[in-house]
């Protein structure tokens, strides 16, 4: 083993190209964290400028202090994350390359005895810690996230009901009450156009229509009453088969907030609002091979597959920065978007069939990673060959105007 070691010194051109390898792969991994994290902090605020409509409103109408849209914000992050991190990790590997590409560096390494191949290991580590920490977020955080979320909406929802009624939507949030509501003015706290379909007596089914009502609440109480104007009541006795018409100036009708409170906090979750272990739970326990069951399937493909995005992804941003012609940030911003996009329309697409039944949720999952994934090698194997990575417009024109020509000259 000594003397191997003293012939290793002995050879100044491995122990040059061993020691440029490893100052290499660190100054790779250094330079991916950057773009990583101003990645990062911009697509979250551009999906937190999605919700800014919201947020205003709920802040000028509804008068919500600003702690509580701060909470909301905060547990619909893990959402966004979910999406956020694998898109960063791909912008950040393909940002790097690009600009490496462009200094020259990337030539550089070359011509010192790094192949492109060995550039890849800093892309890998870096690529499983964005596996790692999209794990954590779509295991732990996203079910935090909507149970929280969850818990805190119905708490605002039982003080101001207006923000959880819905125009030109049938609200069941009251256990044996259907409300419909035409428009909501929110300053005035009026309802216009109001449809009622009211089941808590038993055998008793009551219909109730009004132009207009107006919501009060009660003091300390989880509870509503509807005042409704200049309206027309139906009653339908379904064992008597009676039906009775009632024409009224005021009626007043007490909505319960409670039940519905107690019901959202006790009672089953959304798939996606199940953690691990309760969602491995209900896949073996339940028997049923229905919608739901397989709804939840997907949920549970889906917290291994997104993850692992990241790799799939960034193996396939290296052979785009390095083997693309332009070394404009630009250009590699849209480059990318494009790949995303092409990776979250083969998932939308999975989670279409699969819920439909049409293949199994384990191809829909997993298809979107795996042709991310061969697609990253073939671009790999050029780039690593010096053959051109030929992408982007303009070498889709020239291959149109290319094209055309040859047909005009095989006709002449």
């Amino acid at each position: 083993m000594k003397r191997m070691r003293m012939r290793m010194r002995t050879i100044p051109g491995i122990s040059m190209s061993l020691s440029l390898n490893t100052t290499a792969n660190r100054y790779i991994l250094r330079e991916l964290i950057p773009p990583f994290l101003l990645n990062g902090i911009f697509f979250t605020f551009i999906f937190l400028l999605t919700q800014i409509l919201d947020i205003t409103n709920m802040v000028v109408n509804y008068r919500i202090g600003m702690g509580v849209v701060l909470r909301m914000l905060l547990y619909s992050v893990p959402y966004f994350l979910v999406f956020i991190l694998p898109m960063s990790v791909m912008m950040s590997v393909l940002l790097t390359f690009l600009r490496m590409s462009g200094d020259n560096e990337v030539l550089a390494l070359k011509s010192g005895g790094v192949s492109l191949y060995q550039m890849l290991p800093p892309v890998i580590i870096f690529a499983v810690f964005g596996t790692l920490i999209t794990g954590f977020m779509i295991l732990y955080g996203l079910p935090w996230g909507r149970t929280s979320l969850k818990d805190l909406t119905v708490e605002v929802a039982a003080s101001n009901l207006d923000i959880g009624l819905k125009e030109r939507t049938f609200n069941d949030s009251f256990e044996g009450v259907m409300l419909y509501v035409s428009r909501i003015d929110v300053p005035t706290r009026e309802l216009v156009d109001v449809f009622i379909r009211d089941e808590r007596s038993i055998g008793v089914a009551v219909t109730i229509v009004a132009p207009r009502g107006k919501l009060f609440q009660r003091p300390g109480k989880a509870a509503f009453q509807l005042r409704l104007y200049d309206g027309i009541i139906n009653q339908a006795d379904i064992d008597k088969r009676t039906v009775n018409t009632v024409d009224f100036d005021t009626y007043d009708l007490n909505l319960d907030l409670q039940q519905a409170m107690t019901s959202a906090r006790t009672g089953p979750k959304d798939e996606k609002e199940m953690f691990f272990n309760e969602l491995l739970h209900f896949l073996q326990t339940e028997k049923k091979r229905d919608a739901r069951y397989y709804q939840a399937l997907l949920e549970f493909h889906k917290k291994f597959s997104i993850p692992f995005a990241c790799l799939a992804l960034g193996l396939l941003a290296v052979p785009l920065g390095v083997g693309s012609k332009f070394s404009r940030k630009s250009f590699g911003l849209g480059l990318g978007l494009t790949f995303f996009l092409l990776y979250y329309l083969l998932l939308s697409a999975g989670l279409v069939f699969g819920e439909s039944g049409l293949y199994p949720p384990f191809i829909g999952m997993w298809v979107p990673n795996i042709v991310m994934t061969l697609l990253g090698l073939y671009l790999l194997n050029r780039a690593a060959k010096d053959r051109p990575v030929k992408l982007g417009l303009p070498y889709i024109m020239y291959r149109i105007k290319t094209g055309i020509a040859g047909r005009r000259s095989g006709l002449e």
